[in-house]
């Protein structure tokens, strides 16, 4: 009896077993066979190399971009569909009543009712917008025709058709994501409004504003509302797990610096990590086209991309698009604010957010002259003042999408500085070379005309004519270059010079990383692909050194601890270089905060000094703090007696020393860099318990830090550091030999768990290894791995 009870359980299990498998097969991509694809005028075939990457073959470019939508659709159907919901507020559909505040901020941000006006607006007959067409309808046809991804069936979520409006929408989220005005602006107003203009010098801004709203004509539930507001734009994207634009190296070298003799472009654009990534390679071809390039999910041209012909990538511009305005409401009714001289009235909308675990939410939308009152985010916590969103992607057409199907094709220096200058919003530097020896930049964004002196820093006044805009500067006044006689040319996010001597108000990255690049690029007259590989995995910078060198010295005099004195003296011997076997690395970072934290905290409190932590201007403020000693941060709020910068530094070192004992242990030699900054890819359903070890990959230990080359960047905080934001890929390409190009991903092509291909890059990547991105014939048919036949 028990024998044929045994026998019947393992017999059971082999039926679940078989069956769990035949359900994942059945959800991986097809990438061998034929399948039939409806739409196509002729037989196209995609081959598959040894990474997963497709390289299509097609008589035409409808048919062309028709196979891109089916063949990237079976990678990374889902991530798409987050996308779009994530963009139109819809993900508290599927992920409930959690992510509401999310869906409540990006409806309030109007993004889905300018993709909207967009696509009503757009001229269906061009090739572009044909294209386009094309892609969508390849995603739809994959779509109908196969079963569910796994999270569809996990979260219950219906097919439904890809549109025009996805693809726009996606577009409108890439803006969003680059937008640092909602961390930064209510912070330097409460700096300024609560504790004075001298608590504003370290952060090294222009302190002359004009139109900035008065000091105390906010309320405390307004801060504190705008503080919420601050810490949800964060986290709106963290939260789910998907790509968000952060930072990026790039650098392009002219022939007269090669040992080629010919342009070198190399690019790593940073972006949060996740599963899946958010570039999909594919190598496409057609008659009169081809192209490899990297596309995001429901964008049809490639973002980076390079043929025999050129090559380009890109780096945020970071330049200034979002003014946040606060308005003034008639007393008499509160639906109306004062505009140009007059009481006007605001536009009001409700809309409808569907939750799965609760009853629908009802949003009230209002829309004063200047934007969405984007506060309307935070419903009953939004204070008493509306605050408008002013932003240049919500302001007319946006033509983001045309410029890259222009970018895509620009075998000329003309043709890419005239696509370049299609590009509005989100500010992007466009990087390029050609095989005919040009090299490039283009600052590229519509760059607003504010009235003379109004700093946008701060909230500005609705109320005054300060804060309209006068329109758009135009291209050719934007920071460029074109073959300059240093022969290369370096991009990483920092503040470019104006070519016309006009400050662009931006919230940019420190210079540090920008100057490690340039040092070692202006070094070398003989530049070629492996310097390139060995630039981009740079672990250094001065960075730490100008903040060590006021305050070692405070240091040597009040530590007499023996063990402490040797760390003391290992960080006044580093370099500033974040190798995994780094000690050095773990001390500076933890003392880092804590120096923070001791400085800044008492007086922001917990959510304005999240805010800053979020924030770019800690970076540059940090230096400038431990320099000077008379400023007014040192003296805390909690102690009785005055504190000066002397008992700060102290503190804040003891706090460091405190931490790093109980969570890495009391031996020094055990705080390993890398055992403390630790890469995991999470994908968005990840943070479940049950689903993290089958969907995440990682962790890792990884070298790097925040704000140097190889930018494996964690938020500041205490020890250990969780990785977000780095690299998205590296490339280096010589258009010498375009055919012997190299990249990487982080994790992989596919996004589809379980498949091979999901997450066969990850290892590689942290450990700097790169791959040949195949472009020749003769080299996609050694690597040749599958070939896949779409039929009409």
């Amino acid at each position: 009896m028990l024998k044929r009870i045994g026998l019947a359980f393992s017999a059971l299990l082999v039926v679940i077993a078989a069956s769990l498998f035949i359900y994942v097969h059945g959800k991986l991509p097809h990438r061998s066979g034929e399948q039939t694809l409806p739409g196509l005028q002729a037989p196209v075939t995609v081959r598959f190399d040894e990474r997963g990457v497709p390289h299509i073959n097609a008589n035409n470019q409808a048919d062309l971009y028709r196979a891109l939508g089916y063949t990237q659709a079976q990678d990374r159907l889902f991530q798409m569909e987050m996308l779009r919901r994530l963009a139109r507020g819809e993900l508290a559909q599927v992920l409930g009543s959690k992510l509401v505040p999310t869906d409540r901020l990006f409806r309030t941000l109007r993004i889905r009712e300018q993709a909207d006006w967009q696509v009503a607006h757009a001229d269906q007959a061009t090739p572009e917008w044909q294209a386009l067409q094309a892609y969508l309808d390849g995603i739809n046809a994959f779509q109908a025709e196969h079963p569910r991804p796994l999270e569809f069936d996990l979260l219950g979520i219906p097919k439904r058709p890809f549109t025009p409006a996805d693809v726009y929408s996606v577009v409108g989220y890439m803006a969003y994501s680059f937008a640092a005005a909602f961390r930064t602006e209510p912070l330097l107003s409460y700096i300024k409004d609560s504790l004075g203009e001298s608590y504003l010098n370290v952060f090294d801004r222009s302190w002359h504003p004009q139109g900035a709203l008065a000091s105390g004509a906010l309320t405390g539930a307004d801060w504190k509302g705008l503080g919420a507001l601050a810490q949800l734009s964060a986290q709106a994207t963290a939260l789910t797990g998907l790509p968000q634009m952060e930072g990026s190296n790039a650098w392009v070298v002219s022939g007269q610096r090669t040992q080629s003799g010919k342009p070198l472009l190399a690019g790593d654009p940073h972006i949060r990590f996740s599963v899946p990534s958010v570039w999909y390679e594919a190598h496409l071809s057609a008659p009169g086209f081809e192209l490899y390039g990297d596309y995001e999910s429901l964008v049809p041209f490639a973002l980076l991309g390079h043929n025999h012909s050129f090559a380009w990538t890109l780096t945020m511009f970071q330049n200034d698009d979002i003014d946040l305005i606060a308005e003034t409401s008639n007393p008499d009714n509160p639906n109306q604010v004062w505009y140009q001289g007059h009481w006007v009235d605001l536009e009001q909308e409700q809309q409808r957010i569907d939750v799965r675990d609760a009853d629908p939410v009802y949003l009230q939308l209002k829309r004063s002259p200047h934007g969405p009152i984007i506060n309307e985010a935070l419903g009953d916590n939004a204070g008493t003042r509306p605050i408008a969103l002013w932003w240049t992607y919500l302001d007319g057409a946006n033509p983001l999408v045309q410029a890259f199907y222009a970018l895509n094709r620009a075998d000329t220096l003309a043709k890419a500085r005239s696509a370049a200058s299609l590009i509005r919003a989100p500010g992007l530097n466009v990087l390029y070379a050609n095989a005919q020896g040009d090299i490039a930049w283009w600052a590229a964004a519509a760059l607003p005309i504010r009235p003379p002196g109004v700093v946008a820093d701060f909230i500005l006044d609705g109320s005054t004519a300060q804060a309209d805009k006068l329109g758009y500067y135009p291209f050719s006044e934007n920071p460029h270059e074109e073959n300059p006689a240093r022969g290369y040319i370096v991009s990483a996010n920092a503040q470019p010079a104006s070519p016309v001597g006009r400050p662009i108000a931006g919230y940019y990255n420190l210079p540090d990383r920008g100057q490690r690049l340039n040092q070692r690029l202006s070094q070398d007259g003989r530049w070629n692909v492996n310097k390139s590989q060995d630039l981009q995995l740079d672990t250094q910078t001065g960075y730490a050194q100008r903040v060590l060198e006021p305050l070692l010295p405070i240091l040597r005099t009040a530590i007499d601890d023996p063990q402490q004195r040797q760390l003391l003296d290992q960080l006044a011997a580093w370099h500033g270089d974040y190798p995994t076997d780094s000690i050095s690395a773990t001390v500076f970072n933890e003392f880092l905060y804590d120096l923070a934290f001791t400085a800044f905290h008492d007086r922001l409190g917990d959510s304005m000094f999240q805010n800053l932590l979020a924030s770019r201007l800690l970076d540059a403020a940090l230096p400038r703090l431990a320099a000077d000693a008379g400023s007014p941060w040192w003296t805390a709020l909690s102690t009785t007696s005055k504190q000066t910068r002397e008992d700060a530094v102290v503190h804040a070192w003891t706090a460091a020393i405190s931490r790093l004992r109980s969570t890495l242990g009391a031996d020094p030699a055990q705080w390993r860099w890398g055992k403390a900054h630790l890469l995991t890819h999470m994908h968005p359903l990840g943070s479940q318990k049950l689903l993290a070890p089958l969907l995440n990959v990682g962790p890792f230990d990884v070298p790097g830090s925040h704000e140097v080359p190889n930018n494996f960047s964690a938020p500041l905080g205490p020890a250990p550091w969780a990785v977000n934001y780095g690299p998205s890929t590296r490339r280096v390409i010589d258009m010498a030999d375009p055919e012997k190009a190299i990249g990487i991903l982080p994790v992989g092509q596919s996004g589809v768990p379980f498949d091979p291909h999901y997450q066969d890059q990850a290892r590689d990547f942290v450990q700097g290894i790169y791959h040949p991105l195949h472009l020749s014939q003769s080299d996609i048919n050694r690597n040749l791995r599958t070939v896949l036949r779409l039929e009409p």
